[in-house]
């Protein structure tokens, strides 16, 4: 069973209209990318995680999403073996966002 929290996609979205501190990282590919992201993602394809996530701070907050929550819960336990200590997944991932995109 997994160790990574699930965060609702409703969860994100107050924390970003609270201003709260934390990264979301958005590891899908490029063309999903292309029709549209959460605001203030970084996008890191899940592929480049294991040499991109060398330069992330590990205490800092991060939630991870992408189609569905399936590839960025990989992704966010792929980052805890490596010493990431606030990691969660969106829920259900882009299929279930309501909120705001940018292009």
């Amino acid at each position: 069973m997994s160790q990574i929290k699930e965060i609702t996609p409703q969860q994100v979205e107050e924390k970003m209209n609270n201003n709260d501190d934390f990264t979301i990282i958005d590891v899908r590919e490029d063309e999903e990318v292309s029709q549209g992201m959460v605001p203030n993602a970084k996008h890191i394809r899940l592929g480049d995680i294991p040499e991109k996530i060398e330069s992330l701070p590990k205490d800092q907050e991060y939630v991870m999403i992408c189609r569905s929550g399936r590839r960025s819960m990989n992704a966010a336990e792929f980052m805890k073996e490596r010493g990431f200590v606030n990691v969660q997944n969106m829920e259900g991932g882009m299929l279930k966002w309501q909120g705001e995109l940018v292009f």
